[in-house]
C-alpha cells in the first residue's frame, strides 16, 4: 500500500514507537490519527506532526471510546487505511512472590487488558472501517501492524503478565490475517527488543545495562525509527500478511 494520502490510527501515538511511527508515516504523505489517553502529550504531539494529523483521546479497553475515535477519524479524513496499536503498559511481578504470596489477578487482568484486548478490539473496529475503502491494487483495503515484544519468546522472571499479553498479540496474527484476507487487508507484528522510550528511559542503569548486554549486535537500545520503518514496510510490502518479526538485535532474554 502506498502511504501517501492514506490514513493511518495509531495507539500510543503521543509518544515512544507510536510518535516515531506516526512522524514517518507523515513524512512519506500520510494523515495520522493519534490514539492515546494522555490528554497532554497527545495534542501537542498531533500540533508538531502539522495539518495532516490529529489527537483524539482514547481507552483501547472501551468498545465504545475506540467506536467514537474511529467514527471521528472517519468524518475527518475520510477513511482508515492503516492501524498500527503501540498503546501498551509492562508489569514486574512473580507469579508467587514474597511471602508465598500470589501475583495480583487484578493487575494480570489490567496488563492482558490494555495490551491484548485493547489491541483487538482497536483493529477490530479499524478493520470494520476498512472494509468500507475502495479496494486497490490487488484489492487491499487496509493494513494493520501490532506491536507484541520478545516478551512472547523469552519473557523474564517477573513478566508472567506481560509475556501473556503479548503471546496473546503473535497467537492472533495469523488468525487475523487469515479472517480478514476476503476484506483485502492484511496483518502483521512487530516484537521489538529494547527499544529507546520513555518507558526504558526512566529505567535505572542496573536495569537497562544488562538487557543492552544480552544485545548481540549493535550492543545498544533499539532507536524508535528503526520500528517506524519496518512498520512502514510492512504496510507498502503489499505480500508481508500473517507474519511476526523480531526487531531486536538478536537479543535473547535470560531469566534475569
Amino acid at each position: 500500500m502506498d502511504i501517501k494520502g492514506k490514513v493511518a490510527v495509531i495507539t500510543g501515538g503521543a509518544s515512544g514507537l507510536g510518535l516515531s511511527t506516526a512522524e514517518a508515516i507523515i513524512a512519506k504523505g500520510g494523515k495520522v490519527a493519534i490514539f492515546d489517553r494522555d490528554a497532554e502529550r497527545g495534542p501537542q504531539a498531533a500540533a508538531g506532526l502539522g495539518a495532516n494529523a490529529i489527537f483524539v483521546q482514547v481507552d483501547v479497553t472501551s468498545e465504545e471510546s475506540v467506536a467514537a475515535g474511529v467514527k471521528a477519524v472517519v468524518e475527518k479524513f475520510g477513511a482508515v487505511h492503516i492501524c498500527v496499536n503501540c498503546a501498551g503498559v509492562g508489569s514486574a511481578m512473580k507469579t508467587v512472590g514474597r511471602e508465598n504470596a500470589p501475583h495480583d489477578l487484578k493487575v494480570f487482568s489490567m496488563v492482558l487488558n490494555i495490551n491484548l484486548i485493547g489491541t483487538f478490539n482497536v483493529l477490530r473496529l479499524c478493520a470494520a472501517a476498512m472494509a468500507n475503502n475502495e479496494p486497490g491494487e490487488d484489492n487491499e483495503r487496509g493494513v494493520i501492524v501490532n506491536t507484541a515484544s520478545v516478551a512472547a519468546f523469552d519473557g523474564q522472571i517477573g513478566q508472567v503478565a506481560y509475556a501473556a499479553s503479548k503471546g496473546g498479540v503473535v497467537g492472533m496474527t495469523l488468525p487475523i490475517a487469515r479472517d480478514l484476507g476476503p476484506l483485502g487487508i492484511r496483518c502483521n507484528t512487530i516484537a521489538p527488543g529494547i527499544f529507546n522510550t520513555p518507558l526504558m528511559n526512566a529505567a535505572p542503569d542496573k536495569v537497562k545495562q544488562p538487557l543492552i548486554d544480552m544485545t548481540q549486535f549493535p550492543k545498544r537500545l533499539g532507536h524508535p525509527p528503526e520500528y517506524a520503518a519496518l512498520v512502514c514496510h510492512m504496510v507498502e510490502n503489499k505480500f508481508f500478511n500473517g507474519e511476526t518479526v523480531r526487531l531486536d538485535g538478536a537479543i535473547r532474554m535470560q531469566p534475569r
